[in-house]
């Protein structure tokens, strides 16, 4: 017979601890050295990025504690900090920063990307005329907003490189796969911050959970030539394209019928696919034998009534 109270917490193993503490410094860390590295190259003081942690540990202190009565939340975000009350109390006044909006010119190349309506037989985005009926880049901007004019959007594709204009038949094509705007490094740095942002915070939401609240898997392998990594990216980017086609035309009926039905529209969702390779060091000490491949599926899949909760 089971007790349907849980059962009291228990202490970890000295060793245990000390084993924790030391994978997640690891962990930390090797987290740190990315956002050095930026920093650095772009000129970015130290004291800067310590003043950017020392508010991250605030609000995520105060996160911790939301029904904390306000005359104890400088004491408890203290405590749970290491940092002074004064310096506490002088980084609650200031008021966190507004979660940036997606640029509608985004929208616009995601539609065109995935809309069955713009893509031609072997799923490509179709070369379009500027103006004039769908499909047409102007109907395809207004079908994203009728806020901005569809010159002013195409002229944000252009500025950013993802498009093209033919001036000999008036039409426009997208030069890129990706939105990613070359030579925009303030929005390149909003994508480096959203996306790895919200990566990050799934990963730490696992952490902290049972494993399973966020999909996150990864494949590593090493030991492959110059010549395979670039055959690799091939097939990286073909499942890509094949992910977003099925998604973005899913997520845009699903709006449409949530709000069709009248339900609370509170929930947001990021869904990537990543790659990252280097050359693996000299003195690594490997062979041709030890060579691997690994994922990182700790926990058994999520079953399919936990995963559409999720």
């Amino acid at each position: 017979m089971r007790s349907s109270s849980p059962p009291a917490a228990k202490a970890p193993p000295v060793g245990a601890a000390t084993a924790d503490a030391e994978a997640l410094t690891h962990a930390v860390n090797a987290l740190l050295a990315p956002i050095a590295q930026l920093a650095v190259a772009k000129g970015m003081p130290c004291s800067t990025v310590e003043a950017l942690l020392r508010k991250a540990f605030v609000r995520a202190a105060r996160d911790a504690h939301p029904n904390l009565a306000p005359q104890r939340m400088v004491s408890r975000i203290a405590t749970a900090t290491g940092l002074n009350r004064r310096e506490v109390t002088r980084l609650t006044q200031h008021d966190a920063m507004p979660a940036p909006r997606r640029p509608l010119s985004a929208e616009v190349f995601a539609r065109w990307s995935s809309d069955p309506h713009y893509r031609d037989a072997k799923g490509r985005p179709r070369k379009l005329a500027r103006q004039g009926p769908a499909p047409s880049f102007e109907a395809l901007a207004q079908s994203v907003t009728r806020d901005v004019h569809p010159r002013s959007l195409l002229d944000e594709l252009l500025r950013l490189g993802l498009a093209a204009a033919d001036a000999a038949d008036d039409s426009v094509a997208l030069v890129h796969d990706a939105f990613v705007p070359r030579g925009d490094a303030a929005r390149m740095l909003g994508f480096l911050g959203d996306n790895v942002g919200d990566h990050l915070s799934g990963a730490v939401a696992n952490v902290l959970g049972d494993g399973r609240r966020h999909f996150e898997q990864a494949v590593f392998a090493d030991e492959l030539s110059a010549q395979s990594l670039e055959a690799t990216r091939a097939t990286i980017s073909a499942q890509w394209h094949a992910l977003a086609a099925a998604l973005v035309p899913q997520l845009e009926a699903a709006i449409a019928a949530d709000r069709a039905a009248g339900r609370a529209q509170d929930q947001r969702l990021r869904i990537g696919l990543f790659s990252y390779s280097q050359r693996m060091p000299d003195d690594s000490g490997t062979t041709p034998d030890d060579a691997a491949i690994r994922t990182n599926e700790a926990l058994p899949p999520i079953p399919t009534n936990e995963r559409d909760r999720s």
